[in-house]
């Protein structure tokens, strides 16, 4: 019985090594075309210009008379979120939304940074190309932590920031983070299918389970399949260090704080500390509403918008014209590249 056994066990190992092949093909998930991507999640009011080297997808869409509103996504998301807020404010805003490089259908960057800092420059490029001199900045989750990062930089820029949900100090990294930064592991993981991770994290975000629908779903799993986008997650993961809170008790911009109280991944506690932290706060909390306001009830949410919103003192350009902004685009980007060889202090 013994030998019959020993002369077994190659056929186990082999049998073993086979499931795991098996397994590996059915959850491997190349990248998708491009061109199919772009055509399924682009509408008439999209645009892709050149920003920093990167080419942005960009929706700058309401109305060109209004009040200048960025709007940032947050870690994972795209300028979709923000649909209910077109719908809400259009009328009255000018709605700027893009798709951060490493999301959406903007993709790769070739500066090849994704943290907190290099988004901020990324997003002051942007305003630079569609000659924004001064605008509001709306910021959602690590978007957040991107607008007040930002307007503590740039504060005769910025007049006025909307905080959703927003990244603040940093606390302990995420399980999934941690384990996209171990060798070998993460750089294997972010090739597997990311259906089944996606729904789960949406059950997350959402307080009412109807927004996690099967559209959306596939909308948020595909985009992480755009050309160079996992790859940029991981990087971020990798590369950001833990945020600096000091700027944000620098701040003297006028912050509105929205904020979901059922919220699962950042406490309404955070958004009490933002409070104390900032100078000049208004604070709206959403009782029924989770990690993701704006979408779950964007009628509530941009109604407290249109309240704190203040007209910008000094005046503002209309909407740029596509061309020109590719050509101011390509003279930002030349400018980033001398400050980065040259340094902040010109050395």
């Amino acid at each position: 019985m013994v030998c019959e056994r020993k002369r077994r066990w190659p056929f186990y190992l082999l049998c073993a090594l086979g499931a795991l092949v098996v397994a590996a093909f059915w959850a491997y998930s190349p990248a998708l075309p491009p061109d199919l991507l772009i055509a399924r999640y682009t509408n008439e009011e999209s645009k892709f210009i050149d920003v920093a080297g990167a080419r942005a997808h960009v929706r700058d869409q309401g109305n060109p008379d209004g009040i200048p509103l960025v709007l940032i996504h947050g870690a994972g998301g795209s300028l979709h979120v923000w649909e209910g807020w077109v719908h809400e404010l259009g009328s009255k805003v000018r709605l700027i939304s893009m798709d951060l490089p490493g999301h959406g259908l903007t993709g790769a960057w070739p500066r090849d940074e994704y943290t907190v800092e290099a988004y901020a420059d990324f997003v002051e490029a942007l305003a630079d190309a569609l000659h924004l001199d001064r605008f509001v900045l709306a910021g959602h989750s690590l978007g957040g932590a991107v607008t007040w990062t930002l307007a503590a930089r740039r504060p005769d820029r910025v007049s006025q920031i909307i905080l959703i949900d927003s990244a603040g100090e940093s606390r302990d990294a995420p399980w999934p983070t941690r384990l996209a930064r171990l060798p070998i592991v993460g750089d294997i993981g972010i090739y597997f299918k990311p259906e089944r991770w996606v729904q789960r994290k949406l059950s997350e975000a959402y307080a009412d389970p109807a927004m996690v629908t099967t559209e959306r779903v596939k909308r948020t799993a595909e985009l992480q399949r755009f050309p160079g986008n996992r790859e940029a997650a991981l990087l971020r993961a990798r590369t950001q260090g833990p945020l600096d809170a000091r700027p944000l008790r620098r701040l003297t911009v006028p912050t509105l704080i929205l904020w979901g109280a059922q919220d699962r991944w950042v406490p309404v506690a955070d958004a009490l500390q933002f409070k104390n932290d900032i100078k000049t706060v208004t604070l709206k909390i959403f009782e029924k509403l989770g990690h993701d306001p704006m979408e779950e009830d964007p009628v509530a949410t941009a109604a407290a918008v249109t309240a704190f919103l203040k007209p910008i003192p000094a005046s503002f350009p209309p909407r740029a014209d596509p061309v020109q902004v590719g050509l101011r685009a390509r003279r930002t980007t030349c400018r980033d590249l001398v400050a980065e060889c040259t340094g902040p202090d010109g050395h």
